[in-house]
């Protein structure tokens, strides 16, 4: 039941505020984030790419309001790109970014976000990385699967993420499942309607295993985005019969959440890619990851009773 209280509070600016106010929050959120600014993230990436791990990098925000904060969203990944080609990490790290963050819900969005997100793919070539386009709302899958397919004429290993709790989603895995395709499976953290997602966890589960069936049966490379124990020897399994090379797929798991089972499976001798987001604009993040799982809620819970 607190799932959707959680994501709800996660859209409230009043909240938001409340929540940024207290000097407890802080602490908890570093679990998460890592920082507001890149020097804190390129210290993170340091870390976790001396211990084995690979890495995608989100600058926090979404749902711009302006063609401003749209640049500036553009200016800041520009930004990060050239510290992954200063620090010679291209290999190792790569870039997520949200349209919605380069003007994509603004009049003129879709093409306006292209716009703003073609140097950023431009300049991740060069540093030698690429970027993956998360997957937000169903409202906005058309137009991000559109953007993803004119970026790939020119950059063909951009990747996307597919989001198993959609009815839409086996299809689009199919689509994308091609030769050179990047695609990175969730289950899918926002609130959507019954009409378009499934609201049952178990069938969001199995609608997961159909999906990573279709990818790993196909030509393209899964990215399994899962803290899932399950799902993860699932995975295993299935790579396994359908012949895959431990390199010819990843598993993604979120900054702070299950490190021990992240290097579990790279001394096992898995790619393992953890999702590092730093920025400012952290609540909705942070608010998505304790709707996710009632344990980051009771960690959140218990780190401000012990402190307080």
């Amino acid at each position: 039941m607190l799932g959707p209280v959680l994501l709800a509070a996660a859209r409230s600016d009043g909240i938001r505020r409340a929540v940024a106010a207290t000097p407890l929050t802080r602490p908890v959120v570093d679990r998460f984030v890592p920082g507001e600014q890149l020097p804190q993230a390129r210290w993170a990436v340091r870390d976790l790419t001396s211990r084995g791990l690979d890495v995608t990098l989100d600058h926090l925000g979404e749902d711009v309001t302006d063609r401003a904060e749209a640049l500036r969203s553009r200016d800041a990944y520009l930004a990060l790109a050239q510290a992954l080609a200063d620090e010679g990490l291209g290999e190792r790290a790569e870039m997520s970014v949200k349209l919605s963050a380069f003007g994509q819900a603004l009049p003129g969005g879709h093409d306006l976000a292209l716009a703003n997100v073609t140097p950023v793919v431009e300049a991740a070539a060069a540093a030698g990385t690429t970027v993956t386009l998360d997957m937000e709302d169903h409202t906005t899958i058309d137009s991000t699967l559109a953007v993803l397919a004119e970026l790939r004429t020119r950059f063909p290993h951009t990747g996307a993420v597919v989001q198993s709790y959609l009815f839409r989603t086996e299809e689009d895995c199919h689509a994308l499942a091609g030769e050179g395709s990047r695609v990175r499976l969730v289950k899918g953290a926002y609130k959507e309607p019954a009409s378009v997602a499934y609201q049952d966890k178990r069938e969001v589960d199995r609608a997961y295993v159909r999906c990573l069936k279709i990818l790993l049966a196909g030509q393209g490379y899964p990215m399994i985005g899962s803290h899932d124990p399950r799902l993860i020897a699932i995975t295993q399994e299935l790579a396994h019969r359908l012949g895959r090379k431990n390199d010819a797929y990843e598993f993604q798991m979120l900054y702070g959440i299950r490190a021990a089972e992240q290097e579990r499976l790279v001394a096992a001798g898995h790619r393992v890619r953890v999702y590092l987001p730093y920025g400012t604009d952290w609540y909705g993040y942070f608010m998505r990851r304790l709707a996710e799982r009632p344990a980051n809620l009771a960690f959140f819970l218990r780190s401000l009773l012990t402190r307080g």
